[in-house]
């Protein structure tokens, strides 16, 4: 059986790619048995294993199959079953075989491949689709173990590391100084203005924090609320900001605006209308999209692009040792699944082995029995026996080295006193 992973991110295809192999949870065991079949239907000859991933920044199938070239199958199967051009969506897809898939699957779980670095959403969405995938029938004996040692692996980074304790984005240093106003981002309103690529990131961020409501305010309606409807919030124009903007807590813009969007009036208008409750604002644009004099109100805490840099950096050093610490744990854990996927695979060979031992041994026995039973010699008996068996197990490995030529002999030398060298 061959492991892999193949499938798409947030790194290798747009959004607009990347929703249309979007699953909703009731629809991946579906798809897991759709899979089986279509490795079966395309000459596999075992047991097929499948499981589905799918979230808003990735849509992975994992798989153990005996396919003769499994990679390109699973890819074919992704565009046959969303009913997408292979041709279009081949250059998205990454293919990962064996170790790489297994490798993958340790950093996904760890938050490594993430969007947010480190974040621990994507362990409970795997999880998810583990537990769905083994209803539907798609796991087995390797996709079983590799992904109970996936989430062990999880654990051990999370537990071993800090991973997830610093920051090193400009969204999670716009989390980390919100709380310094807010004790609780679960109970505040936030608007974000943009519907970019900081400002998804940023919504990843502040959506793990479980805001009150998360609001879109974008130049187009349609991306807006695609973006929204990811985090269960809504959308509106940018021409409604002036009448809603009073309702916001937490305010991120990220814009490719060349004016303000919001001046100072907008914002003194909507303190009022708070009764002086305390916003915070975070404009990441370059130009700015929040006229600079809003700083100097009272109740508003504005930070900018150069003010979350820094609090980048004192968290970077610390991140990226974690992230070597994490790399270094994955690493020898994968060694270690490969090898018991090794031991797997000489299973049946070993099982051979003791089944044609066992009949050679059953026949020397049964010889041995009827010279006792004729009144041979009980040391000749037992001498015949211990020839008798010694022959047997050599006639395969002497007939395979008595016909093998050139390296292959060389190799057949070498190699069987190594397999019949007794313990002395």
């Amino acid at each position: 059986m061959q492991l892999l992973a193949v499938g798409l991110n947030h790194t290798t295809a747009p959004v607009s790619l990347r929703e249309q192999l979007a699953l909703a949870p009731d629809q991946i065991g579906t798809a897991v048995q759709s899979a089986r079949g279509w490795f079966a239907r395309n000459g596999s000859t075992g047991n097929e294993e499948a499981a589905i991933l799918s979230t808003c920044n990735r849509s992975e199938l994992y798989a153990a199959t005996s396919l003769p070239d499994p990679l390109d199958a699973s890819a074919q199967f992704l565009a046959h079953y969303h009913a997408l051009n292979y041709a279009e969506l081949r250059p998205h897809l990454y293919l990962l075989p064996q170790d790489d898939a297994v490798r993958h699957a340790f950093r996904v779980a760890s938050g490594l491949d993430s969007m947010v670095l480190g974040e621990p959403q994507i362990l409970g969405q795997m999880k998810d689709a583990v537990r769905t995938a083994d209803e539907a029938g798609g796991l087995g004996t390797y996709l079983h173990q590799m992904f109970q040692r996936t989430f062990a692996v999880a654990k051990e980074v999370r537990s071993s590391t800090e991973i997830g304790a610093h920051s090193v984005s400009m969204a999670a240093a716009a989390v980390r100084l919100a709380h310094r106003i807010f004790d609780r981002i679960a109970d505040q309103h936030v608007l974000f203005i943009g519907a970019g690529e900081m400002i998804e990131l940023c919504a990843a961020h502040f959506a793990a924090q479980n805001p009150k409501s998360v609001t879109i305010a974008n130049r187009s309606m349609e991306r807006g609320a695609l973006l929204a409807s990811r985090y269960n919030g809504r959308a509106v124009g940018l021409a409604e900001l002036p009448d809603c903007l009073h309702g916001f807590d937490i305010v991120i813009s990220c814009t490719a605006s060349t004016l303000p969007l919001i001046g100072l009036g907008m914002v003194e208008r909507a303190v009022k209308a708070r009764r002086h409750r305390p916003m915070f604002m975070v404009d990441l644009a370059v130009p700015r999209d929040i006229e600079p004099e809003v700083a100097r109100l009272d109740d508003v805490f504005l930070y900018t692009v150069d003010d979350l840099a820094q609090v980048v950096q004192t968290g970077m050093e610390s991140r990226q040792a974690a992230v070597r610490q994490a790399e270094a744990i994955i690493e020898t854990r994968v060694e270690s699944f490969m090898h018991w996927v090794g031991d797997r695979a000489v299973v049946p060979v070993i099982r051979d082995l003791h089944e044609s031992s066992e009949v050679l041994r059953l026949a020397e026995l049964e010889r041995a029995r009827r010279m006792l039973a004729r009144g041979d010699d009980a040391d000749a008996v037992l001498e015949a026996l211990s020839r008798g068996l010694t022959a047997k197990f050599l006639h395969g490995p002497q007939q395979a080295l008595h016909h093998a030529q050139g390296d292959e002999r060389a190799r057949l030398a070498s190699l069987l006193p190594q397999l019949f060298r007794g313990r002395r």
